[in-house]
């Protein structure tokens, strides 16, 4: 019985927490601008129709649990001499000259019970988009999945069988 008991508390604790979580995401989750940054990124420039790769800027994402963002110096590694006439790429280079990094406004958001490793999900093969959508048509980045963990561990079924990188649906690859 007691153990019943907190089993009980357990789940009803993690449902508290998940709809908390779930709630402080739906005014941006229906907000389609995404939010308001320091420096307007057009994603469906640099990914879309230059092509950048999400790991050249992110490259934190196959060899760490977070993605990263990047520093300034990544960003003027090309803006030193691209569009340098353009008002953003001006913020840009004001950012880099101050040696301040850019406070970006964070799109995704995990509750502080819940790990993701990008390093892993990276390696098992999935591509940015399998989670965060068609960035590269995305003039600015918005929370494309809600999230939730059913979300999450649907995709994890339906790979659990993958001779490649076999999914778990243990509970605590992601609650640790």
């Amino acid at each position: 019985m007691k153990r019943a008991s907190i089993l009980l508390v357990t789940a009803l604790a993690l449902a508290a927490g998940t709809a908390a979580f779930t709630q402080s995401f739906s005014v941006q989750l229906g907000n389609p601008r995404g939010p308001a940054q320091p420096v307007k990124f057009p994603h469906d420039i640099h990914a879309g129709k230059l092509g950048m790769d999400c790991l050249y800027c992110h490259y934190g994402a196959e060899k760490s649990a977070i993605a990263n963002l990047p520093p300034v110096s990544t960003c003027m590694g090309c803006h030193k001499i691209a569009v340098t006439d353009r008002p953003e790429v001006q913020k840009l280079a004001g950012y880099y000259e101050r040696g301040e990094p850019i406070p970006w406004v964070e799109v995704y958001r995990l509750p502080d019970h819940v790990k993701f490793n990008h390093k892993r999900h990276v390696r098992a093969g999935l591509t940015c988009q399998t989670c965060h959508g068609p960035v590269q048509a995305m003039n600015v980045v918005v929370q494309y999945p809600s999230l939730k963990m059913g979300w999450c561990v649907s995709c994890h079924r339906e790979r659990m069988n993958d001779p490649g990188f076999p999914a778990s649906t243990d509970c605590l690859i992601c609650h640790h």
